[in-house]
């Protein structure tokens, strides 16, 4: 029996992730749809059409508890997890005032990746799988090269907080410095870099057990948000750019792929 869980699974890829772990898993097998409403995760689960079973919970990422709350349930129904993907995000527009989204934001994206990583890999079952979705954008050949040690340097996901608190404060100060103007490029860099650090931390024992920590880009897709910053019109659909992370974590194990950023089945060197 595998148990899945998908974060921020009530539309765009979050959600052509759980219908496609829905598609490819067993009646037997269970996928744990989430998000922060209920009526959308209600009207996410029916829209699912799949042989696993798909059970819709509510997990809000940005509030402190709710990571721990939900693995200890989970960890009381099936004793572990197979697969993770952790894939809520705060969506930005172009008219969104860095200082007024920088808390919102960095306690979705960014805390609620660490929090998702330190109460979840944990559980983990032997050929598990815990997947960041994040983006090619979260690379060190984005940043300044001045900036590159704020990301380096730490080996804990605590000290990994610390410089995205850190990098909170300087935009809420409006003390940007060196710092790139759009938010995503860091906070894509803090979800990389937690992933890194918590695979340094594991590496040895994950290999021995088959287990899988990664984080992924799906590539540019078709979405209304991504459509406020780029022509979209011919990127893929959700459903067409999950298909790439359903086979990172459903497919054996590739060992080069363990902590790094892959897209498409390639890793993405971190600097």
């Amino acid at each position: 029996m595998t148990i899945a869980l998908v974060t921020g699974a009530t539309q765009g890829l979050g959600l052509a992730l759980a219908e496609g772990l829905a598609q490819r898993l067993k009646p037997t097998d269970t996928v744990y749809l989430t998000g922060r409403d209920t009526g959308r995760i209600t009207a996410a689960v029916e829209s699912i059409q799949g042989s696993a079973q798909v059970r819709g919970e509510l997990f809000d990422v940005a509030q402190p508890n709710s990571a721990h709350d939900l693995a200890k349930q989970l960890e009381q129904r099936h004793g572990g997890v197979d697969i993770v993907f952790g894939n809520a995000v705060m969506r930005i527009g172009p008219d969104d005032d860095p200082r007024e989204i920088a808390d919102e934001y960095t306690q979705v994206n960014n805390f609620g990746t660490t929090r998702l990583l330190r109460e979840f890999a944990p559980l983990l079952n032997d050929n598990g799988r815990l997947i960041v979705v994040a983006s090619s954008l979260g690379t060190l050949h984005h940043l300044a090269p001045v900036l590159h040690t704020r990301f380096t340097a730490p080996s804990t996901l605590d000290e990994i907080d610390d410089q995205i608190a850190r990098w909170r404060d300087e935009i809420k100060e409006n003390r940007t410095g060196a710092w790139p103007g759009f938010v995503n490029i860091p906070s894509k860099i803090g979800q990389v870099a937690a992933v890194r650090v918590l695979a340094a931390q594991r590496r040895e024992e994950d290999a021995e057990r088959g287990i899988l920590i990664a984080s992924a880009c799906p590539g540019m897709i078709n979405t209304p948000t991504s459509a406020l910053w780029w022509d979209v019109s011919t990127a893929p659909t959700p459903a067409q750019a999950a298909k790439a992370l359903l086979d990172l974590a459903l497919d054996p194990v590739e060992p080069e792929h363990y902590g790094e950023l892959v897209r498409h089945g390639e890793v993405v060197p971190f600097s």
